[in-house]
């Protein structure tokens, strides 16, 4: 019988790294996901959370910082946004928007992969512990902040009225020459000692409200999960704002300090500016923006939550059609 002399074809497999399939080779953390779309997913839910409600951050900014150098009685909310609007038209809303978009989106890619991670770590085994959620959300916050600090300064100095930068460069430039490196994080140390019980507060909040809420309703539909994670994150967003408002106070005064007629302090101690506020304005000085802030977290924390488990559960589906 005749026999083919050429050699049989056999395909050779290629290297590891010839490979295409999306999936690192390392395998998933936790939830069925990868630290980098951790990342992502907490990247996109900051950056969207901050940018949807910058303008009510403006009025905070504003209401908080006026009154700095004399006291005054304060405005509301509807005086804040009348006069913003009046004076320098819609624009005004969105000054330092620039620099929210570059800070908010790498704090927050850093902030939930370390939550995940560090919640993976300390639960042991019950996913269900609040203390374990608002350990992890306490770690999350202290390394987030120091990614966040520099440009959350900047932002809040072009927020003001009358702002003598031309824009996020030459706020940059103007307080390192000025200023020095450590204007950027004159408020890191509030930022950490407000943010850690807000965080704590928050992620305890947000973990407790959507397992009850998900237990009222076991089989519910993605968009009624979707549902719950906004509630919960809303009622996160709103407790959490309420009860650190006067160490946010705090912040804006230390960021804003030297700049459009506001104080500038010899430390950065919280108790020597919560003296000086208290001394000037009495105890409601410390309470100053607590209404935008509260309009601010809640819908942002819905926003932040919703979006950060929308891109999970893309992530998730994504992972899988590869498995």
């Amino acid at each position: 019988m005749a026999t083919d002399a050429s050699p049989q074809y056999r395909p050779v497999p290629l290297p590891p790294e010839f490979h295409s399939d999306i999936s690192p080779s390392h395998p998933p953390t936790h939830d069925g996901l990868h630290f980098w779309q951790f990342m992502i997913a907490g990247s996109i839910a900051g950056t969207v959370e901050h940018m949807a409600m910058f303008p009510v951050d403006t009025l905070k900014t504003r209401m908080q910082a006026i009154g700095a150098s004399c006291s005054v009685q304060p405005i509301g909310v509807r005086q804040a946004l009348g006069s913003i609007l009046k004076l320098e038209g819609p624009s005004g809303l969105y000054r330092g928007i620039a620099a929210m978009g570059l800070g908010a989106g790498p704090a927050h890619a850093v902030y939930f992969s370390v939550y995940e991670l560090s919640k993976q770590a300390l639960s042991r085994g019950d996913p269900n512990n609040s203390m374990v959620h608002a350990a992890s959300g306490v770690v999350a916050t202290v390394t987030s902040d120091a990614v966040f600090t520099p440009m959350d300064m900047v932002k809040q100095r072009l927020q003001l009225k009358s702002s003598p930068y031309k824009g996020v460069a030459d706020c940059v430039r103007r307080v390192l020459m000025e200023e020095g490196i450590g204007a950027f994080y004159a408020s890191y140390r509030t930022t950490v000692v407000m943010n850690a019980p807000f965080t704590a507060v928050h992620f305890a909040t947000y973990e407790a409200a959507k397992r009850g809420l998900m237990e009222v309703s076991p089989d519910s539909t993605d968009d009624e999960r979707l549902a719950v994670h906004a509630t919960a994150g809303a009622a996160a967003g709103a407790l959490a704002a309420a009860v650190t408002t006067p160490l946010d106070v705090v912040k804006t005064q230390l960021q804003c300090q030297g700049v459009c007629g506001c104080d500038r302090f010899s430390s950065s101690s919280i108790g020597n500016v919560i003296r000086t506020i208290v001394k000037k304005d009495g105890y409601r000085g410390l309470m100053r923006g607590w209404i935008p802030r509260m309009l601010f977290h809640a819908p942002a924390a819905a926003i932040c939550w919703s979006t950060y488990e929308a891109s999970k559960t893309f992530f998730q589906e994504l992972n899988s059609s590869y498995n």
